[in-house]
């Protein structure tokens, strides 16, 4: 009966310490990703995505886009508007629900 309870009380406490383990390793796997140096490609990506999203917030706008890119957006939001009603197309949705 001992024996029972000191085996069933090992296999959970094994258990216990692989999940334990693994989320550890999970963990410091993700850490080590970060701190190790990029791939030129992978940092060449982040540069150009980084540098787009400076340029966009500075512009308020997409970046380098030309007066047709705004001219045809605003005959496409009032098509929009004349087919699915009045409102502003340029913002999300607010949705309540009761």
């Amino acid at each position: 009966m001992i024996l029972h309870q000191i085996l069933r009380l090992s296999s959970i406490f094994r258990t216990a310490v692989s999940i334990h383990l693994r989320r550890n390793i999970g963990l410091s796997a993700i850490v080590f990703n970060k701190t190790k140096e990029l791939d030129p490609v992978q940092k060449l990506f982040l540069d150009k995505i980084r540098e787009y999203n400076t340029k966009s917030k500075q512009t308020g706008g997409p970046v380098d886009a030309g007066p047709e890119f705004q001219k045809d957006m605003n005959e496409s939001l009032a098509r929009l508007q004349r087919a699915y009603g009045e409102g502003d197309l340029t913002k999300f949705p607010d949705f309540k629900f009761e």
